[in-house]
């Protein structure tokens, strides 16, 4: 899995037409877009999966299996993490093998994880490590710059519900949202990005063009378009913290973000160029 820094502006606009100032509501994914807590949680991902599929009759190396689970992984980015179980088990089957359960795998996706997920809200509830340092930069800033324009914030995350709000708490951001927080649940079918659109949408009586979206994956860009809002791609660099990572933008740009940032340190720059007012200094 290739990924790094490139040369492409800190905020890139894709389509100069698009929608601005009129916002009456933002939805936020949560992981890579506002959070680093699980930051490169594919790298779990991908590979366990990769080791799933080596152990069926496939002729395929292992870069080729590498090349197909980053393909789906990342295509069903966004959505509950128990779809891209129930792929896999779709891909062990094809291949000859006798899959799990879906959910046996994303349990064993969770230990993985956990094992690096764990001690950074340990560190973040003992002082060790600051919100800021577990944060996309300048994502605190951001939040606080729209909710003193007066527009309401909305979280959606294909992580479970549970571990959202226990990560937003140790992160600091609990406060922005309010009860406006979702994820995903044990009853999947309860839960979507497409569903939560619709449902602030409705609930707020709003025209498409009133909801602006910060996400770094392929759901809530395409949902969000889907609906005739602004998506602003979030090709942040999770590890250094700095810079745009090109495996994400190129992913975004073909999801149909409309702008592509890395981060919020350019906060009033970005502001601007939304159209939205911003708290005099």
């Amino acid at each position: 899995m290739t990924r790094g820094r490139d040369a492409q502006p800190d905020i890139e606009v894709l389509r100069p037409d698009f929608p601005r100032g009129d916002f009456r509501a933002v939805l936020f994914d949560f992981d890579g877009t506002l959070s680093l807590i699980r930051r490169n949680w594919q790298d779990v991902m991908i590979p366990m999966m990769v080791d799933v599929l080596t152990a069926t009759p496939s002729s395929e190396t292992r870069e080729q299996l590498t090349a197909v689970v980053e393909d789906y992984v990342m295509r069903l980015n966004g959505r509950q993490t128990i779809y891209q179980m129930m792929q896999l088990g779709e891909e062990v089957n094809l291949r000859g093998g006798q899959a799990l359960e879906p959910l046996a795998y994303k349990h064993q996706y969770h230990e993985l994880l956990w094992r690096q997920v764990g001690g950074r809200v340990a560190d973040l509830k003992t002082g060790r490590a600051t919100p800021e340092e577990m944060a996309v930069p300048g994502a605190h800033q951001l939040l606080t710059a729209l909710i003193d324009a007066g527009l309401p914030l909305f979280l959606a995350s294909g992580t479970d519900l549970k571990y959202v709000r226990d990560e937003l708490d140790a992160i600091a951001m609990s406060h922005f949202f309010g009860p406006r927080v979702f994820g995903a649940l044990d009853a999947y079918q309860d839960f979507s990005k497409a569903q939560i659109i619709r449902r602030i949408i409705s609930e707020h009586d709003l025209a498409g063009h009133q909801l602006l979206a910060f996400g770094d994956g392929f759901v809530e860009i395409e949902e969000v378009r889907r609906v005739g809002g602004l998506a602003v791609g979030v090709a942040s660099e999770e590890e250094k913290r700095s810079g745009v990572n090109t495996w994400k933008r190129d992913r975004l740009i073909r999801a149909g973000a409309d702008v592509i940032i890395g981060d919020y340190r350019r906060l009033r720059a970005l502001l601007d160029l939304l159209g939205i007012d911003r708290r005099e200094e």
